[in-house]
Protein backbone atom coordinates (compact mmCIF):
# COMPACT_ATOMS: atom_id res chain seq x y z
CA UNK A 1 0.00 0.00 0.00
CA UNK A 2 1.43 3.19 -1.38
CA UNK A 3 1.31 6.17 0.93
CA UNK A 4 -1.16 8.27 0.64
CA UNK A 5 -3.51 5.69 -1.43
CA UNK A 6 -6.51 7.21 -0.39
CA UNK A 7 -5.56 10.50 1.64
CA UNK A 8 -7.89 12.00 4.41
CA UNK A 9 -7.44 15.58 5.24
CA UNK A 10 -8.41 17.90 8.33
CA UNK A 11 -10.24 20.95 7.46
CA UNK A 12 -6.65 22.79 8.06
CA UNK A 13 -5.11 20.77 5.93
CA UNK A 14 -7.45 21.17 3.35
CA UNK A 15 -7.60 24.93 3.39
CA UNK A 16 -3.59 24.60 2.78
CA UNK A 17 -3.98 21.86 -0.02
CA UNK A 18 -6.39 24.71 -2.14
CA UNK A 19 -4.20 27.70 -1.16
CA UNK A 20 -1.43 25.57 -2.47
CA UNK A 21 -3.22 25.58 -5.80
CA UNK A 22 -4.03 29.37 -5.79
CA UNK A 23 -0.15 29.87 -5.05
CA UNK A 24 0.20 27.63 -8.22
CA UNK A 25 -1.96 29.52 -10.72
CA UNK A 26 -5.83 28.39 -9.96
CA UNK A 27 -8.58 30.35 -8.32
CA UNK A 28 -11.03 29.89 -6.23
CA UNK A 29 -13.58 30.40 -8.88
CA UNK A 30 -12.01 27.97 -10.84
CA UNK A 31 -12.15 25.58 -7.48
CA UNK A 32 -15.01 25.82 -7.33
CA UNK A 33 -16.35 25.51 -11.11
CA UNK A 34 -14.37 22.35 -10.96
CA UNK A 35 -16.30 21.20 -8.05
CA UNK A 36 -19.50 22.11 -9.27
CA UNK A 37 -19.37 20.68 -12.38
CA UNK A 38 -18.04 16.82 -10.60
CA UNK A 39 -20.64 17.37 -7.76
CA UNK A 40 -23.42 18.22 -10.54
CA UNK A 41 -22.43 15.22 -12.92
CA UNK A 42 -23.51 12.99 -10.07
CA UNK A 43 -27.01 15.17 -9.52
CA UNK A 44 -27.60 14.69 -13.27
CA UNK A 45 -27.47 10.88 -12.98
CA UNK A 46 -29.10 10.81 -9.82
CA UNK A 47 -32.07 12.95 -10.62
CA UNK A 48 -32.84 11.42 -13.98
CA UNK A 49 -34.98 14.52 -15.16
CA UNK A 50 -36.73 14.89 -12.11
CA UNK A 51 -36.76 18.06 -10.30
CA UNK A 52 -33.75 19.53 -7.78
CA UNK A 53 -33.57 21.30 -4.99
CA UNK A 54 -30.43 23.35 -4.02
CA UNK A 55 -29.72 24.38 -0.99
CA UNK A 56 -27.25 27.00 -0.62
CA UNK A 57 -25.32 28.51 2.81
CA UNK A 58 -23.16 32.06 2.14
CA UNK A 59 -20.30 30.18 2.15
CA UNK A 60 -18.15 28.75 -0.58
CA UNK A 61 -19.89 25.82 0.02
CA UNK A 62 -22.54 27.67 -1.10
CA UNK A 63 -21.00 29.02 -4.12
CA UNK A 64 -20.63 25.20 -5.35
CA UNK A 65 -24.55 25.24 -4.54
CA UNK A 66 -24.91 27.64 -7.26
CA UNK A 67 -22.56 26.35 -9.77
CA UNK A 68 -24.26 22.59 -9.60
CA UNK A 69 -27.86 25.16 -9.90
CA UNK A 70 -26.85 26.52 -13.51
CA UNK A 71 -25.08 23.56 -15.09
CA UNK A 72 -28.37 21.60 -14.05
CA UNK A 73 -30.49 24.67 -15.15
CA UNK A 74 -28.46 24.70 -18.82
CA UNK A 75 -29.12 20.81 -18.87
CA UNK A 76 -33.04 21.78 -19.08
CA UNK A 77 -33.60 20.72 -15.72
CA UNK A 78 -36.00 21.77 -13.01
CA UNK A 79 -33.88 23.66 -10.38
CA UNK A 80 -35.09 25.64 -7.11
CA UNK A 81 -32.55 27.39 -5.33
CA UNK A 82 -33.25 28.22 -1.75
CA UNK A 83 -30.54 30.70 -0.38
CA UNK A 84 -31.68 31.62 3.66
CA UNK A 85 -28.49 34.13 3.61
CA UNK A 86 -27.01 35.93 0.89
CA UNK A 87 -23.31 34.98 -0.17
CA UNK A 88 -20.53 36.43 1.32
CA UNK A 89 -17.42 34.75 -0.01
CA UNK A 90 -16.53 36.32 -3.39
CA UNK A 91 -16.10 33.53 -5.12
CA UNK A 92 -20.01 32.54 -3.64
CA UNK A 93 -21.28 36.22 -5.13
CA UNK A 94 -19.62 35.35 -8.34
CA UNK A 95 -21.14 31.94 -8.73
CA UNK A 96 -24.69 33.44 -7.25
CA UNK A 97 -23.92 36.57 -10.40
CA UNK A 98 -23.51 33.66 -12.67
CA UNK A 99 -26.67 31.32 -11.75
CA UNK A 100 -29.65 32.43 -14.07
CA UNK A 101 -32.17 30.82 -12.45
CA UNK A 102 -34.64 32.21 -9.50
CA UNK A 103 -33.48 32.08 -5.55
CA UNK A 104 -35.56 32.32 -2.93
CA UNK A 105 -35.02 32.77 0.85
CA UNK A 106 -37.43 30.80 1.94
CA UNK A 107 -38.64 26.85 2.02
CA UNK A 108 -41.77 27.09 1.75
CA UNK A 109 -43.59 25.33 -0.69
CA UNK A 110 -41.01 24.38 -2.39
CA UNK A 111 -40.25 20.49 -2.93
CA UNK A 112 -39.11 18.01 -5.23
CA UNK A 113 -37.18 15.05 -6.21
CA UNK A 114 -33.74 15.54 -5.31
CA UNK A 115 -32.35 17.96 -2.29
CA UNK A 116 -28.77 18.80 -2.73
CA UNK A 117 -27.64 20.08 0.33
CA UNK A 118 -24.84 23.27 0.53
CA UNK A 119 -25.57 24.99 3.00
CA UNK A 120 -22.78 24.85 5.06
CA UNK A 121 -19.30 22.24 4.40
CA UNK A 122 -16.21 21.01 6.12
CA UNK A 123 -15.80 24.54 8.06
CA UNK A 124 -18.44 24.31 9.86
CA UNK A 125 -17.47 24.15 13.98
CA UNK A 126 -20.77 25.27 15.59
CA UNK A 127 -24.17 23.51 15.29
CA UNK A 128 -26.84 25.18 12.67
CA UNK A 129 -29.38 27.84 13.89
CA UNK A 130 -32.96 26.68 14.92
CA UNK A 131 -34.12 28.43 11.63
CA UNK A 132 -31.81 26.62 9.74
CA UNK A 133 -32.28 23.39 11.01
CA UNK A 134 -35.71 23.51 10.80
CA UNK A 135 -35.87 24.94 7.16
CA UNK A 136 -32.98 21.85 6.29
CA UNK A 137 -35.71 19.31 8.15
CA UNK A 138 -38.90 20.84 6.41
CA UNK A 139 -36.84 20.72 2.45
CA UNK A 140 -35.91 17.14 3.34
CA UNK A 141 -39.22 16.22 3.91
CA UNK A 142 -40.37 17.18 0.95
CA UNK A 143 -37.51 15.38 -1.02
CA UNK A 144 -37.35 11.84 -0.97
CA UNK A 145 -33.71 11.50 -1.85
CA UNK A 146 -31.09 13.31 -0.65
CA UNK A 147 -27.37 14.65 -1.97
CA UNK A 148 -24.91 16.44 0.78
CA UNK A 149 -22.03 18.00 -1.09
CA UNK A 150 -18.54 17.85 0.89
CA UNK A 151 -19.99 17.11 4.66
CA UNK A 152 -23.99 17.20 5.10
CA UNK A 153 -24.22 20.39 7.43
CA UNK A 154 -24.34 20.04 10.55
CA UNK A 155 -21.88 18.15 11.26
CA UNK A 156 -17.93 18.20 12.45
CA UNK A 157 -15.52 17.69 9.63
CA UNK A 158 -12.86 16.81 11.79
CA UNK A 159 -14.28 14.67 14.59
CA UNK A 160 -17.62 13.32 13.04
CA UNK A 161 -19.62 14.97 15.87
CA UNK A 162 -23.12 15.08 15.25
CA UNK A 163 -23.32 19.06 16.16
CA UNK A 164 -27.49 19.18 15.99
CA UNK A 165 -30.41 16.66 16.65
CA UNK A 166 -31.88 14.89 14.30
CA UNK A 167 -30.27 15.68 11.00
CA UNK A 168 -31.78 14.40 7.51
CA UNK A 169 -30.47 11.70 6.55
CA UNK A 170 -28.45 11.25 2.89
CA UNK A 171 -28.27 8.61 -0.08
CA UNK A 172 -25.12 10.42 -1.09
CA UNK A 173 -22.19 12.86 -0.24
CA UNK A 174 -19.80 13.48 -2.27
CA UNK A 175 -16.67 14.54 -0.77
CA UNK A 176 -15.25 17.47 -2.39
CA UNK A 177 -11.49 17.45 -3.36
CA UNK A 178 -10.64 15.09 -0.59
CA UNK A 179 -11.86 12.67 1.85
CA UNK A 180 -12.34 14.42 5.80
CA UNK A 181 -12.22 12.39 8.83
CA UNK A 182 -16.01 12.50 9.32
CA UNK A 183 -16.75 11.04 6.25
CA UNK A 184 -15.49 7.55 7.64
CA UNK A 185 -15.64 7.93 11.10
CA UNK A 186 -18.74 7.47 13.71
CA UNK A 187 -21.01 9.12 14.02
CA UNK A 188 -21.37 11.10 11.27
CA UNK A 189 -20.37 8.38 8.49
CA UNK A 190 -24.06 6.49 9.36
CA UNK A 191 -25.88 9.96 8.07
CA UNK A 192 -24.12 9.88 4.91
CA UNK A 193 -25.17 7.14 2.71
CA UNK A 194 -23.22 6.05 0.06
CA UNK A 195 -20.12 8.27 -0.48
CA UNK A 196 -17.78 9.65 -3.61
CA UNK A 197 -14.65 11.50 -4.65
CA UNK A 198 -14.71 14.45 -6.54
CA UNK A 199 -11.66 15.11 -7.40
CA UNK A 200 -10.31 19.29 -8.37
CA UNK A 201 -6.53 18.48 -8.17
CA UNK A 202 -5.30 18.44 -4.42
CA UNK A 203 -2.32 17.40 -3.37
CA UNK A 204 -2.16 15.64 -0.05
CA UNK A 205 0.42 16.37 2.42
CA UNK A 206 3.25 13.75 3.27
CA UNK A 207 1.22 13.45 6.60
CA UNK A 208 -2.28 13.06 5.59
CA UNK A 209 -4.37 10.06 6.70
CA UNK A 210 -5.26 7.33 4.35
CA UNK A 211 -8.32 5.44 3.72
CA UNK A 212 -8.10 1.79 4.13
CA UNK A 213 -7.85 -0.06 0.58
CA UNK A 214 -7.60 -3.63 -0.90
CA UNK A 215 -4.58 -5.03 -0.24
CA UNK A 216 -1.75 -5.98 -3.30
CA UNK A 217 -1.28 -9.81 -1.43
CA UNK A 218 1.47 -12.24 -3.08
CA UNK A 219 1.16 -16.19 -3.70
CA UNK A 220 4.02 -17.53 -2.30
CA UNK A 221 7.05 -18.21 -3.89
CA UNK A 222 8.25 -21.62 -5.79
CA UNK A 223 10.49 -22.12 -3.03
CA UNK A 224 8.58 -21.35 -0.18
CA UNK A 225 7.39 -23.61 2.62
CA UNK A 226 6.01 -23.19 6.41
CA UNK A 227 8.70 -21.72 7.51
CA UNK A 228 9.73 -19.21 5.35
CA UNK A 229 6.00 -18.06 5.23
CA UNK A 230 5.93 -17.23 8.70
CA UNK A 231 5.17 -19.16 12.12
CA UNK A 232 2.61 -17.62 13.99
CA UNK A 233 2.09 -18.93 17.57
CA UNK A 234 -1.02 -17.76 19.18
CA UNK A 235 -1.43 -18.42 23.37
CA UNK A 236 -4.02 -20.18 24.83
CA UNK A 237 -5.64 -19.39 27.82
CA UNK A 238 -8.87 -20.13 30.39
CA UNK A 239 -10.72 -20.10 27.24
CA UNK A 240 -9.38 -21.84 24.38
CA UNK A 241 -12.35 -21.39 21.84
CA UNK A 242 -11.15 -17.87 21.57
CA UNK A 243 -7.48 -18.60 20.42
CA UNK A 244 -8.92 -21.41 18.73
CA UNK A 245 -10.47 -19.00 16.68
CA UNK A 246 -7.51 -17.10 16.05
CA UNK A 247 -5.90 -19.85 14.70
CA UNK A 248 -8.50 -20.71 12.57
CA UNK A 249 -8.19 -17.08 11.03
CA UNK A 250 -4.53 -16.99 11.22
CA UNK A 251 -4.19 -20.19 9.37
CA UNK A 252 -6.03 -18.68 6.24
CA UNK A 253 -4.08 -15.58 6.39
CA UNK A 254 -1.01 -15.83 5.09
CA UNK A 255 1.08 -17.54 7.91
CA UNK A 256 2.78 -20.84 6.59
CA UNK A 257 2.56 -22.22 10.25
CA UNK A 258 0.43 -21.44 13.17
CA UNK A 259 0.76 -23.52 16.44
CA UNK A 260 -1.94 -23.09 19.81
CA UNK A 261 0.50 -22.87 22.90
CA UNK A 262 -1.38 -24.26 25.18
CA UNK A 263 -0.81 -26.39 28.54
CA UNK A 264 -3.84 -27.81 28.85
CA UNK A 265 -4.49 -31.23 28.05
CA UNK A 266 -8.23 -31.21 27.32
CA UNK A 267 -8.31 -28.67 24.53
CA UNK A 268 -9.55 -30.31 21.05
CA UNK A 269 -8.37 -29.08 18.05
CA UNK A 270 -8.93 -29.39 14.11
CA UNK A 271 -6.94 -31.83 12.96
CA UNK A 272 -5.11 -29.36 10.85
CA UNK A 273 -3.83 -27.05 13.90
CA UNK A 274 -0.91 -28.20 15.98
CA UNK A 275 -0.94 -27.80 19.73
CA UNK A 276 2.51 -27.48 21.71
CA UNK A 277 1.99 -28.26 25.66
CA UNK A 278 5.21 -27.35 26.69
CA UNK A 279 5.50 -24.56 28.98
CA UNK A 280 5.39 -21.39 27.48
CA UNK A 281 9.08 -20.10 27.61
CA UNK A 282 10.00 -23.34 25.88
CA UNK A 283 7.14 -23.25 23.54
CA UNK A 284 8.59 -19.85 22.37
CA UNK A 285 12.33 -20.45 22.56
CA UNK A 286 12.05 -20.92 18.96
CA UNK A 287 14.08 -18.04 16.72
CA UNK A 288 11.41 -19.34 13.81
CA UNK A 289 8.39 -17.84 15.05
CA UNK A 290 7.11 -14.86 13.81
CA UNK A 291 4.49 -13.44 15.91
CA UNK A 292 2.89 -13.97 18.61
CA UNK A 293 -0.76 -13.23 19.51
CA UNK A 294 -1.78 -13.10 23.05
CA UNK A 295 -5.22 -11.68 24.50
CA UNK A 296 -7.94 -14.16 23.16
CA UNK A 297 -9.55 -15.95 26.30
CA UNK A 298 -6.50 -15.76 28.21
CA UNK A 299 -7.95 -14.53 31.26
CA UNK A 300 -6.82 -12.26 34.04
CA UNK A 301 -5.97 -13.66 36.76
CA UNK A 302 -2.56 -14.07 38.33
CA UNK A 303 -1.63 -17.34 35.71
CA UNK A 304 -2.73 -14.88 32.96
CA UNK A 305 -0.42 -12.21 33.98
CA UNK A 306 2.71 -14.37 34.06
CA UNK A 307 1.75 -15.58 30.42
CA UNK A 308 1.97 -12.28 29.11
CA UNK A 309 4.98 -10.94 30.92
CA UNK A 310 6.68 -14.52 29.47
CA UNK A 311 5.17 -13.68 25.99
CA UNK A 312 6.89 -9.81 26.19
CA UNK A 313 10.30 -11.49 27.30
CA UNK A 314 10.41 -13.79 25.15
CA UNK A 315 9.36 -12.17 21.78
CA UNK A 316 9.84 -8.84 19.65
CA UNK A 317 7.06 -9.49 18.27
CA UNK A 318 3.29 -9.78 19.19
CA UNK A 319 -0.19 -8.76 18.76
CA UNK A 320 -1.98 -7.87 21.80
CA UNK A 321 -5.77 -8.49 22.17
CA UNK A 322 -8.77 -8.88 24.50
CA UNK A 323 -7.34 -10.10 28.08
CA UNK A 324 -3.54 -8.72 27.22
CA UNK A 325 -5.01 -5.19 26.67
CA UNK A 326 -6.43 -5.05 29.94
CA UNK A 327 -3.30 -6.64 31.66
CA UNK A 328 -0.62 -4.69 29.75
CA UNK A 329 1.40 -2.51 31.65
CA UNK A 330 4.03 -0.33 30.59
CA UNK A 331 6.78 -1.98 31.68
CA UNK A 332 6.01 -5.00 30.32
CA UNK A 333 6.98 -3.55 26.45
CA UNK A 334 10.72 -4.43 25.20
CA UNK A 335 12.52 -1.13 23.86
CA UNK A 336 12.98 -3.12 20.60
CA UNK A 337 9.62 -5.03 20.17
CA UNK A 338 6.82 -4.36 17.52
CA UNK A 339 3.82 -4.63 18.72
CA UNK A 340 -0.11 -4.63 17.68
CA UNK A 341 -2.95 -3.76 19.95
CA UNK A 342 -6.62 -4.17 18.96
CA UNK A 343 -8.48 -2.14 21.28
CA UNK A 344 -12.09 -1.79 21.54
CA UNK A 345 -13.49 1.51 23.05
CA UNK A 346 -13.48 0.30 26.22
CA UNK A 347 -10.09 -1.30 26.21
CA UNK A 348 -8.72 1.89 24.67
CA UNK A 349 -9.78 3.72 27.71
CA UNK A 350 -8.13 1.41 29.66
CA UNK A 351 -4.68 1.51 27.36
CA UNK A 352 -4.47 5.36 27.86
CA UNK A 353 -5.14 4.98 31.17
CA UNK A 354 -2.17 2.60 31.27
CA UNK A 355 0.14 4.89 29.68
CA UNK A 356 -1.10 8.14 31.00
CA UNK A 357 -2.49 9.52 27.32
CA UNK A 358 -4.92 12.45 27.72
CA UNK A 359 -6.56 13.13 24.37
CA UNK A 360 -10.11 13.55 23.34
CA UNK A 361 -11.54 11.70 20.32
CA UNK A 362 -11.27 8.58 19.21
CA UNK A 363 -8.38 9.57 16.43
CA UNK A 364 -6.66 11.73 19.12
CA UNK A 365 -6.67 8.47 21.89
CA UNK A 366 -5.43 6.15 19.09
CA UNK A 367 -2.19 8.34 17.96
CA UNK A 368 -1.51 9.70 21.04
CA UNK A 369 -1.46 6.50 22.27
CA UNK A 370 0.91 4.63 19.47
CA UNK A 371 3.40 7.18 20.08
CA UNK A 372 3.25 7.06 24.00
CA UNK A 373 3.51 3.16 23.63
CA UNK A 374 5.13 2.45 20.23
CA UNK A 375 3.05 -0.14 19.46
CA UNK A 376 0.41 0.32 16.18
CA UNK A 377 -3.39 0.56 17.62
CA UNK A 378 -5.97 -0.58 16.15
CA UNK A 379 -8.56 0.90 17.25
CA UNK A 380 -11.50 -1.14 16.35
CA UNK A 381 -15.67 -0.73 16.01
CA UNK A 382 -17.61 0.67 13.25
CA UNK A 383 -14.87 3.12 12.78
CA UNK A 384 -11.81 1.52 12.95
CA UNK A 385 -8.68 3.68 12.83
CA UNK A 386 -5.16 2.70 12.71
CA UNK A 387 -2.42 4.64 14.25
CA UNK A 388 1.31 3.98 13.92
CA UNK A 389 4.09 5.74 16.33
CA UNK A 390 5.52 7.43 13.54
CA UNK A 391 2.24 9.33 12.88
CA UNK A 392 1.04 7.43 10.36
CA UNK A 393 -2.84 6.66 10.28
CA UNK A 394 -5.64 5.22 8.42
CA UNK A 395 -8.92 4.41 8.67
CA UNK A 396 -11.26 1.58 7.25
CA UNK A 397 -14.74 2.21 5.57
CA UNK A 398 -17.96 0.89 6.96
CA UNK A 399 -17.76 -3.01 8.02
CA UNK A 400 -20.92 -5.16 8.51
CA UNK A 401 -23.12 -4.33 10.98
CA UNK A 402 -23.06 -8.54 11.80
CA UNK A 403 -19.11 -7.89 12.59
CA UNK A 404 -21.26 -6.98 16.30
CA UNK A 405 -21.20 -10.71 17.39
CA UNK A 406 -18.88 -12.34 19.90
CA UNK A 407 -15.62 -13.97 18.52
CA UNK A 408 -15.35 -11.62 15.48
CA UNK A 409 -12.29 -9.53 17.62
CA UNK A 410 -10.80 -12.86 18.18
CA UNK A 411 -10.77 -13.57 14.42
CA UNK A 412 -9.15 -10.18 13.58
CA UNK A 413 -6.62 -10.57 16.33
CA UNK A 414 -5.65 -14.20 14.48
CA UNK A 415 -5.33 -12.23 10.80
CA UNK A 416 -3.11 -9.62 12.21
CA UNK A 417 -0.66 -11.87 13.78
CA UNK A 418 -0.57 -14.10 10.40
CA UNK A 419 -0.10 -10.84 8.58
CA UNK A 420 2.79 -10.39 11.32
CA UNK A 421 4.75 -13.50 11.02
CA UNK A 422 4.71 -12.75 6.98
CA UNK A 423 7.62 -10.00 7.86
CA UNK A 424 4.88 -7.48 6.96
CA UNK A 425 5.52 -3.85 7.90
CA UNK A 426 3.62 -3.49 11.42
CA UNK A 427 0.98 -1.19 9.95
CA UNK A 428 0.50 -2.24 6.71
CA UNK A 429 0.09 -5.90 8.55
CA UNK A 430 -2.75 -4.01 10.63
CA UNK A 431 -4.08 -2.11 7.27
CA UNK A 432 -4.25 -5.49 6.01
CA UNK A 433 -5.99 -7.04 8.64
CA UNK A 434 -8.32 -4.87 8.54
CA UNK A 435 -9.38 -5.02 5.67
CA UNK A 436 -9.45 -8.60 5.36
CA UNK A 437 -11.49 -8.96 8.24
CA UNK A 438 -14.15 -6.69 6.28
CA UNK A 439 -13.73 -8.19 3.37
CA UNK A 440 -14.69 -11.86 5.11
CA UNK A 441 -17.77 -10.52 6.72
CA UNK A 442 -18.98 -9.18 3.80
CA UNK A 443 -18.52 -12.75 2.42
CA UNK A 444 -20.34 -14.39 5.15
CA UNK A 445 -23.19 -12.52 4.18
CA UNK A 446 -25.75 -11.86 7.41
CA UNK A 447 -26.37 -13.58 10.70
CA UNK A 448 -22.61 -15.34 10.65
CA UNK A 449 -21.22 -16.69 13.74
CA UNK A 450 -17.21 -16.24 14.43
CA UNK A 451 -16.51 -19.53 13.18
CA UNK A 452 -17.96 -18.76 9.67
CA UNK A 453 -16.45 -15.65 9.46
CA UNK A 454 -13.11 -17.21 10.39
CA UNK A 455 -13.68 -19.74 7.43
CA UNK A 456 -14.04 -16.24 4.70
CA UNK A 457 -10.75 -15.77 5.42
CA UNK A 458 -9.49 -17.46 2.68
CA UNK A 459 -11.77 -16.39 0.04
CA UNK A 460 -10.65 -12.64 1.34
CA UNK A 461 -7.40 -13.38 1.08
CA UNK A 462 -7.75 -14.56 -2.66
CA UNK A 463 -9.81 -12.02 -3.60
CA UNK A 464 -6.24 -9.88 -3.25
CA UNK A 465 -3.67 -11.85 -5.32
Amino acid sequence: MTRPSDPILTAAQMAAAEQALIGAGSSVDELMHIAGKGAAEWVWRIAAGRPVTVLCGPGNNGGDGYVIAELLRVRAMTVNVVAPMAPKAPAAQNARRAFKGAVVTSGKGISGSVLVDCLFGSGLSRPLSAELLLLLRDLAERHPCGVAVDLPSGIASDSGEILNESLPENALTLALGAWKYAHWMMPASATMGERRLVPIGVAAPPDAAERIRKPALIAPQPDAHKYTRGLCAVIGGDMPGAAILSCTAAMRAGAGYVKLLSERPDVTVPADLVVDQRTLDMALDDKRVGSVLIGPGLGRDDNAEASLLTALAWTRTAVLDADAIVLLKPDMLRGDGTYIATPHEGELEQLCRSFAVLASGKREKAQALATASGMVIVAKGPDTIIAAPDGRMALAGPASSWLSTAGTGDVLAGIAASRLATRADPFEAACQAVWLHSEAARLAGPAFTATELAGKVADAYAACL
